[in-house]
């Protein structure tokens, strides 16, 4: 990529800006792996293409799913070792969501015995300070210091444990676990939505502890470099494995599996009764076709239709216009029928994404993130309801 000057190194990428672009940057991932906040650095060869790759991977998921991020483009093999991003403001903070309990919080909470599964996630915050290994920092003085606002707080909790329960997802279907990650934060510094936050910086192999099948010993993450008491070619040579293997499985976190939602109206004056609901699953960009069939006209043709789309589609869902064309749908079909005159169009539409996302991450996470903007608007409606009002002037 066509490069400028260099705006900032750290221990493992270099970031340069992007010529004629100010609100563009350039970021290069070293073949650096270090540990013990760089008091441990060794050359991987190999090890910024890798990163690179599995950034993209994890961020092009990320966006797929909606949730805000700097990346744009890159990271993969034809990139070498570069990703185009928006240029952002850093916030010196660590988010680390843990799922499992293990690394430094058995070592400061004896209590929660190591591997056990933590619910709900547990959100903590480290300050970005090499010299005094990253301190954990408390919210209140996250304020007091003005890195950031309670409001960007709440919200990057709430990004942070999404991201922490997508990927959660990917990985386990996989068969593999994640036990903790960790991200960063920005606030956009030009361009459309300026000042806003969005997950920044890298989600590599560097970002994460993950278990294959659960258990520790089969561990394809950083932590292994780290545990090393001296580091051997050997070593790195499985190092380097191991990164590549994350790189290939996360290769397809990002695919959306195409679902498709099969409406089907029991005559001609029902077709209208499906439209709330055909808008309300629009907003989980799920594929949709509509049918219009009969029970009591030509019965042969409901299960003709049935098996037609059963037949076309891999992954299906039914919503019938009312009960008795979905008790013979349901008959008919090994595939899941919901009745729309039992659910409110925005539940509905809910249950039916949610049944596509058991094996799709990108849905799953469409689906946390409907979720999260629904308790949002709540909390805010009641914010505003019991918002003292204005004062009562003097007559």
């Amino acid at each position: 990529m066509n490069k400028g000057l260099e705006v900032a190194r750290g221990k493992t990428k270099v970031l340069y800006e992007k010529p004629g672009e100010p609100d563009t940057l350039v970021v290069t991932a070293l073949d650096n792996i270090t540990a013990g906040d760089g008091a441990r650095r060794d050359e991987l060869p190999g090890k910024g293409r890798i990163a690179a790759k599995t950034t993209a991977r994890v961020f092009r998921l990320l966006n797929l799913c909606g949730l805000p991020t700097h990346y744009l483009s890159g990271g993969e093999d034809d990139d070498d070792n570069e990703m185009l991003v928006r240029r952002a403001n850093m916030i010196p903070i660590e988010v680390v969501v843990r799922g499992v309990a293990a690394g430094s919080l058995v070592k400061r909470k004896p209590g929660i015995a190591k591997g056990a599964i933590l619910v709900p996630r547990m959100v903590e915050f480290f300050l970005k300070d090499d010299a005094n290994h990253d301190p954990l920092i408390e919210i209140d003085d996250i304020v007091h210091r003005g890195l950031a606002t309670p409001q960007e707080l709440g919200m990057m909790s709430e990004i942070a444990r999404i991201t922490f329960e997508i990927l959660a997802h990917a990985w386990r279907s996989r068969e593999t676990l994640l036990v903790d990650l960790k991200i960063e934060f920005g606030r956009l510094s030009g361009g459309e939505g300026r000042g806003n936050l969005v997950i920044a910086d890298v989600i590599d192999n560097d970002s994460w502890r993950v278990w294959p099948q659960g258990r520790e010993e089969l561990m394809l993450d950083k932590q292994m470099y780290r545990d090393l008491e001296t580091v051997t070619p050997d070593d790195l040579a499985r190092v380097h494995a191991n990164y590549e293997t994350v790189a290939d499985l996360v290769g397809s976190f990002p695919a959306l599996r195409s679902g498709m939602v099969a409406y089907v109206a029991d005559g001609a004056q029902s077709v209208a009764l499906l439209d709330p609901v055909i808008a309300q699953t629009n907003v989980f960009g799920l594929q949709s076709l509509r049918r219009v069939v009969s029970t009591h006209l030509v019965p042969a043709y409901v299960l003709q239709a049935v098996q037609q789309l059963d037949a076309t589609f891999a992954r299906l869902v039914y919503v019938a216009s009312g009960p008795h064309l979905a008790a013979m749908l349901s008959a008919a079909t090994p595939t899941p029928v919901f009745d729309a005159t039992e659910f409110d169009a925005s539940e509905l539409a809910l249950v039916v994404a949610k049944t596509l996302a058991m094996d799709d991450t990108v849905m799953f996470g469409r689906v946390l993130l409907v979720q999260a903007n629904a308790r949002s608007a709540v909390l805010g409606a009641d914010a505003q309801i019991n918002a003292p009002g204005p004062p009562v002037g003097l007559a």
